[in-house]
């Protein structure tokens, strides 16, 4: 039963509701933007609905898979490893050639099925990052470093830190592109192309 609840996660992790989205509208999104499936380039190449829509999908995976485990199971362990799952299934997805999304959304869905009080700060956290900088990017690295903080130090069981901290390492090499240009003075702010 606990594969089968972790596999079910990962699949529904690994749909890709960005891509679908700008199907929908006849727009192949890994050809458009930074060609990434996740709902920042779904919000720069499709506008404010469908970059919304693609956010709120990607963020309900993580919480789905969650609830997953919670119904099937109840055991922490098991309820982190199907959130875990979802957040790998949406950044290597197996149907689209495990090239999918950065995981931000989808962790912080998986955070809202653990630690509802945390998933507020984070969202806080995330919130006042972008409107500062205005680089999503920077806002979804801080929130994960934050999230894992706050996880550790709010005596959570620790299965939910130990998988918040996987999940933070998912988001950092995902975005590996993004520090590169975040280095180099090149990574566009929201609102630009």
């Amino acid at each position: 039963m606990p594969f089968l609840l972790i596999l079910i996660s990962y699949l529904l992790g690994a749909i890709p509701f960005g891509l679908l989205i700008g199907k929908i509208k006849n727009v192949d999104v890994r050809q458009a933007g930074s060609g990434n499936i996740g709902a920042t380039n779904v919000l720069r190449t499709l506008g404010v609905v469908p970059g919304t829509t693609a956010l709120i999908l990607d963020l309900f995976k993580g919480t789905g898979a969650v609830l997953l485990g919670r119904l099937f199971s109840g055991d922490p362990l098991i309820i982190v490893l199907c959130g875990l799952a979802a957040v790998i299934g949406h950044s290597f997805p197996i149907y689209l050639g495990f090239k999918g999304g950065k995981g931000a959304a989808t962790g912080l869905g998986v955070l809202l099925g653990v630690a509802p009080d945390i998933f507020l700060f984070a969202v806080l956290i995330f919130l006042a990052t972008v409107a500062l900088t205005r680089f999503v990017s920077v806002g979804s690295l801080l929130t994960a470093v934050a999230v894992l903080t706050a996880l550790l130090v709010s005596g959570q069981p620790r299965p939910y830190s130990a998988a918040a901290a996987l999940i933070a390492l998912i988001i950092f090499l995902r975005h590996r592109p993004n520090i590169r240009r975040l280095i180099a003075g090149t990574e566009p702010r929201l609102g630009e192309q």
